[in-house]
């Protein structure tokens, strides 16, 4: 037998073709032993996203062997809108997305073939909030208005008398344009809202909701809304400010109107007789107005300070107390840019930045480190700082905001309605660190306020909802209200 000899030279290509073949061995390939991606998870911090507003999405991926990984441009992961516009959404490469209008909208995060999906919900941002009583209401950027909180006698005007702990939108009654204003009354509220197409006046048309035994809501009855009703038929209504049971409201010219409860003299007609319709104040023009517990506060276009109704305890500041005054009376000589008339007690903006009070101040609402049970009877000057920006009287606690934008309170805080988790304050103390509050307005036992950022913040008594977080239990400092 012969012996055959196979050149090395031969066995190279041989032993190449089983290799491709894979002779040798039952493994599999590199490529197939590589995980394939499953599935795409988005996280948001919330799925709700105010107008002008953006957040930051962050995908996810879990992979065939249960491994998981962080995805992005880099990743080649593409996102993208389901409707494929931005007319409500808008989303970038990054993964941020802003909201453009009111609406809905799914975002895509796809690769590889493997898409992932969040629904995201764009909201109007607040801005414009009014607390009193027991409730509170507040306007968003889109023109509607929501409230919550106690509503025995139909004050949230949501069709009903059910109490609510979060938003409810207020109905819109026979109209639909937009609101321009609002202000809640202690049991009630009144508005302001856009006139129609043709409407050639700067101002709009007025409604009123809720209680109505004193005629607080000018509709000429004394019977309950549950629902807004237009106040006359006049379009050039301009500011408006509800009291506990009467009314005060200014009209684009400047001329005063009032109506409701008069028993002390508040509506500043020279009588002491209610008024069912908005009733005509003198001739004076008026710069603002804020209507009290049982007393009213104005300022007239040169800022010279006006006071008329209840005086108490003081809360006139025309250095008496007790008789009632049934027409505007100037005080002193000084001029100012705001009012804030409490249940008893009033405060004042100087045209220098500088803060006034006088009044009622058993709890120290009025803030000059001296709470007593004498009211002060003339307009006190509260610090010395010339920075203050916007002030809120409530029934016996007081809030104010720099133009620093830092968060003051002061007065009684048996319910958390200062904010700062502490006892009773003499003098303003700060509430919190933060420098981005823009407004703030006070009720009973609660307060509410707006940042810079449109985010709305309430504290105080929640007993009735009134904080609108979705519970009931008091919190002693800020809490937010969701878009």
């Amino acid at each position: 037998m012969k012996n055959f000899k196979f050149s090395s030279l031969l066995l190279v290509p041989l032993f190449a073709v089983l290799a491709a073949c894979g002779g040798g061995g039952g493994g599999s390939s590199t490529s197939s032993g590589t995980p394939t991606l499953k599935s795409i998870a988005i996280t948001i911090p919330s799925s709700t996203i105010p107008i002008g507003s953006s957040q930051t999405m962050t995908a996810t991926g879990t992979y065939s062997d249960g491994s998981t990984k962080a995805l992005g441009s880099t990743t080649n992961l593409v996102w993208a809108t389901k409707s494929g516009g931005s007319s409500v959404a808008q989303v970038f490469s990054s993964g941020k997305v802003t909201g453009i209008a009111v609406g809905t909208e799914t975002i895509n995060a796809t690769q590889e073939g493997v898409t992932g999906s969040i629904a995201l919900t764009i909201t109007a941002p607040w801005t414009m909030v009014s607390a009193n009583g027991y409730q509170t209401i507040a306007r968003k950027a889109d023109g509607n208005l929501y409230s919550w909180g106690q509503n025995n006698w139909g004050q949230l005007g949501d069709s009903s008398t059910t109490p609510r702990n979060a938003p409810v939108l207020v109905n819109a009654g026979a109209a639909t344009t937009a609101w321009k204003m609002v202000s809640m009354g202690e049991q009630f509220a009144v508005g302001i809202r856009a006139g129609t197409a043709t409407t050639t006046s700067a101002g709009g048309t007025l409604w009123a909701w809720g209680y109505n035994l004193n005629g607080q809501l000018g509709d000429g009855t004394q019977t309950n809304r549950s629902v807004p009703v237009q106040i006359g038929k006049d379009t050039d209504w301009a500011y408006v400010s509800a009291g506990k049971g009467h009314v005060l409201a200014i009209k684009t010219s400047g001329v005063l109107y009032a109506w409701g409860r008069n028993s002390e003299g508040q509506l500043g007609d020279g009588t002491t007789v209610g008024k069912l319709v908005p009733t005509k104040i003198g001739t004076a023009l008026w710069l603002t107005v804020s209507a009290g517990g049982t007393h009213s506060l104005g300022l007239l276009k040169d800022g010279s300070l006006y006071t008329w109704g209840g005086n108490s305890d003081g809360q006139l500041g025309n250095a008496s107390t007790g008789s009632n005054v049934t027409a505007p009376v100037k005080i002193g000589t000084a001029t100012y840019t705001a009012v804030a008339a409490g249940a008893q007690h009033s405060m004042a903006i100087g045209a220098n930045g500088t803060l006034w009070g006088w009044g009622a101040n058993s709890y120290g609402q009025v803030g000059n480190n001296a709470g007593t049970g004498a009211g002060i009877t003339a307009p006190t000057q509260i610090t010395s700082d010339n920075n203050w920006a916007v002030i809120a009287a409530g029934s016996l606690h007081t809030m104010g905001v720099r133009t620093d934008g830092t968060l003051w309170g002061w007065g009684s805080n048996a319910e958390g309605q200062l904010g700062d988790g502490n006892g009773d304050a003499l003098a303003p103390v700060q509430i919190g660190t933060a420098t981005n509050w823009v407004t703030v307005t006070a009720g009973i036992g609660h307060s509410f306020a707006l940042k810079t950022d449109n985010t709305l913040w309430g504290w105080g008594r929640n007993q009735e909802g009134q904080l609108g977080n979705g519970k009931n239990t008091l919190s002693t400092t800020p809490v937010n209200v969701p878009n």
